[in-house]
């Protein structure tokens, strides 16, 4: 029985780091009732970070973002 060829390592991705600005609108849209997942899109960044600011463990000092939605 012959092994299998070495897989090639693909670099991994990370997501990018939060800033204070995408944390207020994470913590805006979360008041408006947006999932984690939609805010994490939104942003382009991972769930995780959302749900740290969700959490309060990353971010706790940041206010919520005022929002302007369109009408």
């Amino acid at each position: 029985m012959k092994p299998f060829p070495p897989v090639p390592l693909v670099p991994r991705r990370s997501s990018p780091r939060m800033s204070d600005e995408m944390a207020a609108k994470a913590k805006a849209l979360l008041g408006l009732g947006y999932s984690q997942q939609d805010i994490a899109t939104l942003l382009g960044v991972n769930q995780g970070r959302v749900s740290e600011v969700n959490t309060g463990s990353r971010f706790g000092g940041v206010p919520p973002a005022q929002l302007e939605l369109p009408l």
